[in-house]
């Protein structure tokens, strides 16, 4: 299987991402909390990246803020994807009232900005980890469920389709074993979109005071923290910046890639 150059990048910066974050606590040089040096300090031998506003080391915040930031992201892509394809699924192959009702309140949830419900939620909800996967998981779902309904609909019209409905083949059957196979690739490489849109969200949650809470460290908190530092010139604010911006760039690499090896969908499932 030829692998072209930009997605040969974005799977390995990406694993290598995944990896750092999943070993963050062996790798890190010090405590996620620990204050050991002075506000702001230079890169030096002692801290790669630096220190932040109280002198804690940022490269040890940066991995495990990582691995807080892609632990959130990857449970509420998760969540959106079970719950949108599920139901994007059944309204597809069920149609009618079904069909109906669950457009109608996905339309609905869609026409109010996701970030001002996000914002709403979460400031009369406890804050804690549950909470932000849950309440991100489930307004993502809406997109999900548009993008599976959409593919599942065009592959519900194809012959074999309609060959198992003749044969009087169960709907879960159906879905299961003809519709969800034909639809997984637009799928894995949507989830991968949605993944780096769950990072970008909690970003911003975590920006504005709303998202991961002290004792836990993300990327956006530490922005959030730093951002006083660019008027003097200091780097702390643009580093979990530019680990944002590089996942997202690998993570879209490789969505592209499966996208491109699928330009259309091939009827029929697998013998």
């Amino acid at each position: 299987m030829n692998i072209r150059f930009s997605a040969l990048l974005g799977i390995t910066l990406t694993s290598l991402m995944v990896i750092l974050a999943v070993f963050a606590p062996l790798i890190a040089p010090y405590p996620m909390e620990a204050i050991i040096g002075g506000v702001w300090e230079d890169p030096s031998n002692a801290h790669w990246l630096g220190t932040d506003m109280i002198g804690r080391d940022i490269l040890s915040r940066l991995l495990y803020g990582g691995q807080i930031t892609m632990l959130v992201a990857l449970g509420a892509s998760l969540i959106a994807f079970t719950l949108g394809s599920f139901f994007g699924l059944l309204t597809a192959v069920r149609g009618g009232w079904i069909d109906n009702v669950l457009s109608r309140i996905v339309d609905l949830m869609m026409a109010i900005p996701t970030l001002i419900v996000a914002l709403v939620l979460l400031s009369i909800l406890p804050l804690n980890l549950w909470v932000l996967i849950v309440v991100i998981g489930v307004l993502d779902s809406t997109r999900v469920f548009r993008l599976s309904r959409a593919v599942a609909m065009d592959i519900a019209v194809m012959d074999y389709v309609e060959a198992a409905k003749l044969r009087g083949e169960r709907q879960n059957w159906i879905i299961f074993r003809e519709i969800l196979p034909n639809a997984l690739t637009p799928i894995i490489a949507e989830f991968g979109l949605r993944f780096i849109y769950a990072i970008l969200f909690i970003s911003t949650l975590s920006f504005l005071g709303l998202g991961v809470q002290a004792p836990f460290a993300d990327w956006g908190g530490m922005i959030r923290e730093n951002k006083d530092g660019l008027v003097y010139g200091e780097i702390a604010a643009l580093v979990p910046a530019g680990a944002i911006a590089l996942l997202a760039i690998s993570v879209n690499l490789v969505a592209d890639w499966v996208l491109a090896r699928t330009s259309s969908l091939k009827g029929g499932r697998d013998a």
